[in-house]
């Protein structure tokens, strides 16, 4: 007796509560399983940032909605389909910070629910960063808190630039990748060629940094010893290093009220220093820096974008793109290379 050959009868019947159906043997998907395709989303917080990364990875910024509702509730929608996508969200958390903070969790809590591949918190400036510790009783460690945030809302990966500490990434349970400035603003301070040049930290903490710069740049190193009086105030109190007949670059991670900065730039005149130039990561300007800055012996201020500085016509304040860095960073995560070529200072042109 011949055997029958199945492929000749057709589609197989399946039986359901007496309705049958009809499901063919070979069927095609759509679409591929894993459709790997690189997605760059903004909030609020610094859409200029994130066009200016997204035009230097070579891809349009994704179309996402995100707005208010009148009693101030963020409203997020996502206008395209990111199911499989490779998804990175580019929100600074300054100020407003809550309100930043909250709009860029509910960014990923969007996507996670979009079915996004894996989403990627790009942080060029990483907000609370200063609350890492309990340095008093009965205080939050709201560093930890916002890691926690991030990863319960669904980030799978953190990009950020210039933590105030670096022990900050071990708050976090998923990777992060930490980028530094410094060859950004390294390569201008290069460009200027000041001789005789010393590298100055406002305060203790900030000494390894220094460090890096002066070895960058083949300077010497002293740091200023200072006592704050109030969270907006502080007192330089003494040089320890020769900066004598040198010109001065002060070098730190974060200003926001130019205090520091101010405060050590008169104590290093008083102690000879010609020329003071200031570099920091981030400029997180208030009405009295610009003040203080107007009025200050520091002759140019050096900044990056990684939020929208608050610009003054008094003001000597030259702001630097770290955007092709960030988005080297996001283009190597994406095609799973290394990162830690971009800590060299001519890694991005």
């Amino acid at each position: 007796m011949a055997t029958e050959d199945p492929a000749a009868a057709g589609p197989l019947p399946l039986a359901n509560d007496g309705f049958k159906f009809s499901v063919p043997v070979h069927f095609h998907l759509a679409m591929p399983l894993f459709n790997r395709e690189m997605k760059i989303f903004s909030g609020t917080a610094h859409k200029e940032l994130a066009l200016k990364i997204a035009e230097s990875v070579g891809v349009p910024l994704a179309d996402a909605t995100v707005t208010s509702f009148p009693d101030g509730e963020s409203r997020v929608k996502i206008n395209e389909n990111i199911r499989g996508r490779d998804v990175f969200i580019v929100q600074p958390t300054c100020p407003p910070t809550n309100h930043n903070l909250m709009e860029l969790l509910i960014l990923i809590d969007a996507a996670r629910r979009a079915s996004a591949y894996r989403i990627t918190a790009v942080i060029p400036y990483f907000g609370y960063a200063r609350q890492d510790r309990k340095d008093q009783p009965r205080v939050p460690i709201t560093a930890k808190l916002v890691a926690n945030l991030l990863t319960a809302a669904g980030s799978g990966r953190v990009l950020t630039l210039d933590l105030h500490a670096q022990q900050i990434q071990g708050f976090f349970d998923i990777p992060v990748d930490h980028l530094y400035a410094a060859p950004v603003l390294i390569r201008y301070i290069q460009q200027k060629r000041i001789d005789n040049l010393a590298i100055v930290s406002p305060d203790v903490g900030g000494l390894k940094l220094a460090a890096a710069y002066a070895e960058a740049l083949g300077a010497t190193l002293a740091i200023v010893g200072k006592r704050r009086r109030s969270p907006t105030e502080t007192e330089a109190l003494h040089v320890i290093g020769e900066v004598e007949g040198k010109n001065v670059l002060l070098v730190d991670d974060l200003t926001e009220t130019a205090g520091t900065l101010t405060s050590a730039a008169v104590i290093l005149k008083k102690q000879g220093a010609k020329d003071i130039y200031a570099g920091v990561s981030h400029a997180v300007f208030t009405e009295i820096a610009h003040k203080r800055l107007m009025h200050s012996e520091i002759l140019e201020l050096i900044t990056t974008n990684s939020t929208p500085v608050r610009l003054h016509p008094e003001c000597r304040i030259t702001v630097l793109s770290i955007a092709e860095l960030l988005g080297e960073g996001i283009q190597r995560i994406y095609s799973n290379e290394s990162v830690s070529s971009l800590f060299e200072i001519n890694a991005v042109q």
